[in-house]
């Protein structure tokens, strides 16, 4: 007969992995809140700023610099594509890499949705007093990029502060 392994029970509330996913779940939920009526999700805003800030990106790149996985990636751009936010060309030298822009509707969307991104950014900061927001930030980086080999989608250089 096999022994049945014994667990302790385990409080979550010390655990910052429960804390980092409930955050997660709060600042998904706060961006849709803030940016409803322009229908983005955080990762398709994400995927229009970083074509928007490197016009002719391929996929991958973009992924990468999203720190979003490269096969569903896919995905997302094919949603904003389905929408007329975004166009995908093949390159002139590899016809096997995608080049990402923007069409006039996607920089309009994306005109459109920043306040409302930045009004949702202040929102999660709120309950912290404004002298720790820099350090929280400042944390958060240093969690992000030091942690940042062991995702399954690695991203690149780590978002700035507000």
């Amino acid at each position: 007969m096999k022994a049945k392994a014994s667990t302790s029970p385990l409080d979550l509330e010390t655990l910052p992995g429960h804390y980092i996913r409930r955050l997660q779940q709060i600042a998904v939920s706060v961006f849709l809140q803030e940016t409803e009526p322009h229908g983005l999700t955080p990762v398709q805003y994400s995927a229009l700023q970083g074509i928007a800030n490197s016009p002719g990106i391929d996929q991958r790149t973009l992924a990468r610099t999203i720190g979003f996985d490269t096969s569903t990636i896919a995905s997302v751009i094919d949603r904003l594509e389905s929408r007329v936010l975004v166009l995908r060309n093949a390159s002139p030298t590899d016809k096997r890499v995608r080049l990402l822009t923007l069409t006039d509707e996607g920089r309009e969307v994306l005109v459109a949705v920043v306040p409302s991104m930045l009004r949702a950014q202040v929102r999660m900061l709120e309950p912290l007093p404004k002298a720790d927001r820099k350090e929280f930030m400042r944390m958060l980086r240093v969690l992000v990029s030091t942690n940042n080999d062991r995702s399954r989608a690695p991203g690149g250089a780590p978002a700035q502060g507000l």
